[in-house]
């Protein structure tokens, strides 16, 4: 430790991935959960694609994002009980007696999140494929989906060690990052925007950032390279990583300087 930001950053992220490797049961439930949507949704929702609404979209490729989402809500959650376990076992204080970058000691695990969603939605996508997805943009696009889907894991994951590390308590950390998934819910999660009836749902998915995340999806997957969607995308990335890595970083510090 001490060897700089960048190495530092590795040391931990690598130790943080071998850790979740140890414990495999911390990420296999989430990940059968987000296969468990795209095969319960796919089988009994996919007649509502011949709606005019929908434009002859294939229902796999419209609800396959949701399944992705419900993943990186997952991995973010590791990212946090990662740091508590860190902060019960005593490494956390023993690693504020190293020089080891501060900053390296929060990016650590919050990469080793983003790896693990890699990881999730990588195979998430293969079970897609099996199941019959086609892909409008083609393999460039498949690496654009991972690239939003790891973007919004990492909006999750500063939100979780940030709030691992305000609260320092496991629960707490674990209920905090409940608060996500009425943002799954409260979208375009079953229909596109044209057929919800009820307005303040209307209301709730155009200030919700996860419609965002959907529609740039969706877009690579049905529609092709509509730009103005996908930048649409990764701007709400942006916006909410600006947010919760900001979060983290003042709870980090607010950590660190008790001790």
């Amino acid at each position: 430790m001490g060897n700089g930001l960048l190495k530092d950053t590795w040391i931990l992220s690598k130790r943080s991935v071998l850790t979740t490797l140890r414990s495999p049961f911390t990420f296999i439930p989430n990940l059968l959960i987000s296969m468990f949507f795209l095969l319960v949704y796919e089988s009994g929702l996919s007649g509502i694609s011949k709606l005019e609404a929908f434009g002859g979209a294939n229902y796999l490729a419209f609800i396959l994002p949701v399944s992705v989402v419900s993943a990186a809500i997952g991995g973010a959650g590791g990212a946090g009980q990662g740091i508590i376990k860190d902060i019960e076992n005593g490494f956390f204080s023993r690693l504020l007696l190293t020089p080891a970058s501060r900053l390296s000691i929060v990016l650590g695990p919050i990469i080793a999140g983003m790896l693990q969603l890699l990881v999730q939605t990588s195979l998430i996508l293969i079970v897609a494929f099996l199941m019959g997805l086609k892909v409008e943009t083609g393999f460039l696009g498949v690496v654009v989906v991972l690239l939003i889907a790891i973007g919004w894991g990492l909006a999750f994951a500063g939100y979780s060690a940030g709030v691992a590390l305000k609260t320092k308590n496991a629960q707490a950390a674990q209920a905090g990052t409940l608060i996500f998934f009425p943002l799954i819910f409260l979208s375009t999660t079953f229909v596109p925007y044209e057929l919800i009836e009820a307005q303040w749902l209307k209301v709730a998915a155009t200030i919700n950032p996860t419609t965002y995340i959907f529609n740039s999806m969706r877009t690579l997957l049905i529609d092709g390279w509509v730009w103005s969607e996908i930048g649409k995308g990764f701007l709400a990335i942006v916006i909410v990583c600006a947010i919760t890595i900001t979060f983290a970083a003042v709870s980090a510090k607010k950590a660190v300087s008790r001790g």
